[in-house]
């Protein structure tokens, strides 16, 4: 399952946001996403869990919750539209 999280700190990076949820189980990837010219975090993520029941109960237990000093919003990512 592809996971959203979005408030992230400016200062996380890829191996912290995987820290947190390896804490619920498997991680394949996490990624914090990077503005292109700064190089600066974009203040989300997304972390890919292949075991959807993990992800899940990882959703539940790190959804609202502090991170870094932000309160963070995860939820089940949304297939990515084509932009006109």
């Amino acid at each position: 399952m592809n996971i959203y999280v979005g408030n992230l700190s400016y200062s996380t990076t890829d191996d912290s946001l995987r820290a947190l949820f390896e804490q619920h189980g498997e991680v394949s990837s996490a990624k914090v996403i990077e503005n292109r010219e700064t190089g600066r975090s974009r203040g989300f993520g997304f972390v890919e869990m292949p075991n959807d029941e993990e992800a899940r109960a990882a959703i539940e237990a790190v959804n609202d919750t502090e991170f870094e000093g932000r309160t963070l919003k995860v939820n089940e990512a949304r297939p990515r539209t084509e932009r006109a």
